[in-house]
Parts: C-alpha cells; structure tokens; sequence
C-alpha cells in the first residue's frame, strides 16, 4: 500500500504545535517519508503546504492541540495515533486515554513514584510509553494497561474498546458505491473510533447540514452519509477536538449499475456529461485528470470512480454551474469548457442563419459553433498538424469534401462539417484521430 494509506488527510487547516521540524520536499509522500524518519520527536502528523512545497513534521495531532483554517495547506495525521480502540490485544494502540477501568489516573512512565516501573521509555523506545496513556509493552493478553497513581494498586488494566465492535451492522447499504453519495447505511463511527455527533445537534460542533438545508441527503441519526461529495461517508463527532472525521465502511464488490443517463451535450450543470469535448472555451487543451503537470490536484480518478474522469475530457465532478477542466497551460491553472446544451430548439438553429457573416481574409476566430469558420488555422489545440479532408492517411474517414459539399474542406483548415462545439480537423499523429483546433471564439459581447 501507499504510505499515504497509514495518515488521515484533512485538508486546509492547520495545527499550533510546539514540537516541530521544517524540510522542504516536492510532495506529500516525500513529506510522510520524512515523518516516518523523524528522530526528534514522535511524529504524529505532519503539515504540507501546496504552493512553498514545506514540509513540517509535528509531534501533536489535532486530538491535542487546536485546529484552524489555512487555505493552503493539508494536515494528515497518522492513523495509529487517532485510534480510540484497540485491535487483538492492543499492543499497536497509541489513544489518549489515562485512566485504568476503575477511573484512577495512570501513573507517567517516565516516573519512578508512587510505583517503581520495570517497563520504561528508555527500555521500551518503540513502545509508546508516552506521558501517562494506556500502552500495552509487554503484550498482556488482557490489553492495555499502565501503573496506577494509586499507591496501593501497582498497576490495572484500562477500559479500550474493540475496534471491530464498531462496525457490527451488517446487511442492507453496508458497503458503499462510488464515494458513497448514495450511503444509508448505519455505521455511526469514525474511522479512529469517536462517535459520530447526531447532524440535527448542534453541539459540539456547530453545521450548517441540517434535514432543512439538505432534505435529500438522509442525514438520519448520527449515521455516516457524504452530503457534500467528499472522498467517502463522513460525520460531525462528539469529541470537542475533532470536527469531523472519515468512516470507515468497504466499498462494495459489485459494480454501481449503469445510469443510462451519461449524456453527450449539456443538461443542468452538466454533471452526467460523458462526452469527449477536451478543450476549454478560450480554445486551451485539457489537462488529462490522471497527470499532476502542469498543474497538481485533487481530482484523481481512481479516487473518484464514478465521475467519468477519463482522458482529458472536461467534466463537472464537483457540482460547478458547467463542465469544466485544467488547462495544459501554465498560467490557467483551469477554465468551464464549451459544451452543445440538449435542448436546442428549432428556433435557435434557425436563428443561426440569420445572422449575417462577415469573413475576414486571415479569420483566427469563430463564431457560434464554427460552421461559418474559412480561416486558414490548420494547426489543433496541443499543437498537432492537421491531416488534409481529402486525404485518407493516417486516419481513414468519411468526413470528404465530396460528401460535404456546403463546408468548404479545403486543404488541411480547422472546419467544422458535422456541427460539433467548435472547429476541428483529422490530425497527422497516427495515435490522435482528431482533435479541436487552435482557435478563439471571437469577441462579439454577446455572450458577456
């Protein structure tokens, strides 16, 4: 697995620590590598900010200090260190807790008084013997325990949930599909552990998902769900110093079925569109979804199974007013793309050849969909020459211009014979079959 799987991302805030160490590094794995490596302190966590590329390993969580908002930057905080239960007998367990079953405090490992310990920081390093926190060093069959503050009771065992206890439903909407948008199931605790705060409380966390604002979002109880698109089901806990935090439930192994409603033109906000349109509405190529270059993000396919991030096709993944993606240019980090609306009228085609066209000699933008364009570009949006329409290498096709008599496919120019969103040719990479051409819309104010 990836080292990433081992930490709990949460991303734009910051942790106030005071045990820290600034490295520079050119990514997130790079940075959990230099928290695994941390020699200082006991890492528990580290910091990671986008645009210095600084890492900075921490040795508190958010379970011990306090959060708050910093656009920039991802807090992943390592796993072992959130749990609030113990797996088998508990010898990886690394909570908080610091009391025995019966509610003495525990006595610091690191002191000699009131119980002379056999089991010390110095002789035990990988232990976690940290502070006064429930450890289990010697790998007692019963779990977790430490020495008391109690003069009279050496040591106790401590009272440390199982962590398989916590996710004992089973059956119906028990495992999820996709990210879990459509998640009913009753699972009501966080992945460390914490239980989930009900979402119609308001206490200990204050939030705006109530049944009023999001009617169709089943936020039942204190149950999991994933009202906002996140990564999977999440919740509100009721621990004062975690907000929020991950569930942990299984995808399911069956596929999703298939909506049949993957759409090739623009209906609502455009969110089911599935089509192969990869160029922004300035006329910039789409970056594909599955590279960080020339701009780095979030939306990776294989996190997002089910929103069709295929290619460099522009897609709405995350409910903006229209299809959208990252550009290959490096100064627009993104732009909405183009897409043909579903319900066009007849009207509005009609009204199309109202319009008079004025050609310019040397035309370097089109207006409307293109089908007027005579210009001469004969160059596509990543740079590939265009293959002539009359010729039929490298790509065969039937887009000739004896067959489309009225659309001018003359030499190798941009055109748009079929009335796709924009001009286009057949390009000379045997691997790319065609593409949309170098080309802006022209300035006519009417769409401003």
């Amino acid at each position: 697995g990836d080292l990433l799987d081992d930490y709990l991302r949460t991303d734009g805030v910051w942790v106030l620590t005071r045990n820290k160490q600034f490295y520079k590094t050119n990514n997130e794995k790079e940075c959990a590598e230099k928290c695994e490596a941390e020699r200082n302190f006991t890492c528990r966590a580290f910091l990671f900010t986008r645009k210095k590329l600084e890492c900075i390993t921490l040795a508190e969580n958010a379970k011990m200090t306090v959060m708050f908002a910093s656009t920039d930057t991802v807090l992943h905080e390592k796993r072992i260190y959130l749990m609030q239960c113990k797996r088998g007998i508990g010898t990886d367990y690394r909570g908080t807790e610091a009391k025995t079953r019966r509610g003495v405090p525990c006595q610091k490992w690191a002191e000699k008084i009131p119980h002379k310990p056999n089991y010390t920081p110095e002789k035990y390093p990988n232990a976690g013997l940290e502070e006064n926190y429930c450890r289990n060093p010697d790998g007692d069959e019963s779990g977790p325990w430490c020495y008391t503050t109690d003069p009279a009771m050496r040591f106790d065992y401590c009272a440390i949930p199982e962590c398989e206890d916590q996710v004992t439903h089973t059956g119906e909407g028990e495992c999820m599909q996709c990210n879990g948008e459509d998640y009913h199931g009753e699972v009501s605790r966080t992945e460390s552990g914490l239980e989930c705060q009900r979402w119609d409380a308001q206490a200990p966390h204050m939030h705006g998902f109530t049944q009023k604002h999001y009617p169709e979002k089943d936020l039942k109880m204190n149950y999991c769900r994933n009202p906002d698109g996140e990564l999977r089901p999440w919740c509100f806990t009721t621990s004062p110093n975690k907000r929020w935090e991950y569930c942990n439930i299984p995808r399911c192994s069956t596929r999703p079925p298939v909506s049949g409603l993957d759409s090739q033109c623009l209906s609502g906000k455009g969110e089911d569109y599935r089509g192969r349109i990869a160029i922004t509405e300035s006329g910039k190529a789409c970056q594909h979804w599955n590279i960080q270059f020339p701009h780095k993000h979030g939306w990776i396919p294989d996190r997002y199974p089910c929103k069709g991030l295929e290619e460099n096709y522009c897609r709405n993944p995350d409910g903006e007013k229209k299809p959208w993606c990252y550009t290959t240019s490096s100064s627009v980090r993104w732009e909405y793309c183009t897409i043909p609306p579903c319900d066009r009228t007849e009207q509005g085609i009609a009204g199309m050849d109202n319009v008079p066209v004025q050609v310019p000699l040397t035309e370097e933008c089109y207006r409307g969909k293109g089908q007027s364009y005579r210009g001469t570009t004969s160059v596509t949006a990543s740079g590939k020459k265009c293959q002539a329409w009359n010729s039929m290498f490298p790509h065969s096709h039937i887009k000739t211009p004896d067959r489309f008599p009225d659309a001018d496919l003359r030499d190798n120019y941009c055109r748009n014979p079929d009335g796709d969103s924009s001009p286009w040719c057949f390009t000379t990479d045997p691997d790319t079959i065609w593409e949309y051409c170098n080309l802006k819309k022209c300035d006519d104010h009417t769409q401003e």
